[in-house]
């Protein structure tokens, strides 16, 4: 799928292989133009890097030094990697206003169903007394 217009691509979690990386940036730059790709990683993702960072170099990028000096994965750490990625703490990117703004919105409209509810018990109630006296 390409999508026209998009000239940046952020990955919250590091990507457990190159081919994934390349696959996950590959949405921006497409047909000639330039893109970028922002990547956060954490100290638990740092034998991951150095291969991403290859193919990073290999593409004409900076890499930072510190990066290139990693040591190499071995390749039953790679395949751990791949079968059962880091697990992470979900993040939300919802700014904390909008995120109670909806929880006060929910909450009306629930208190708005009850009254309804209520309403029309009451009439069915009163529709019940009447028929019952006559």
């Amino acid at each position: 799928i390409d999508f026209k217009g998009v000239n940046m691509v952020i990955n919250y979690d590091l990507p457990t292989s190159a081919v994934e990386y390349i696959h996950r940036i590959g949405r921006t730059g497409r047909a000639g133009h330039r893109g970028k790709a922002v990547t956060f990683f954490t100290e638990d993702d740092k034998p991951l890097l150095r291969s991403i960072a290859s193919v990073i170099q290999r593409a004409g990028c900076p890499v930072p030094d510190y990066i290139k000096h990693l040591p190499r994965l071995q390749s039953k750490q790679k395949k751990k990697f791949i079968k059962k990625p880091l697990t992470r703490e979900s993040i939300c990117t919802t700014p904390q206003c909008f995120l109670k703004k909806a929880k006060r919105k929910t909450k009306a409209t629930k208190e708005n169903i009850k009254e309804k509810k209520k309403g029309k018990e009451d009439k069915h109630d009163s529709k019940l007394q009447t028929v019952s006296k006559s």
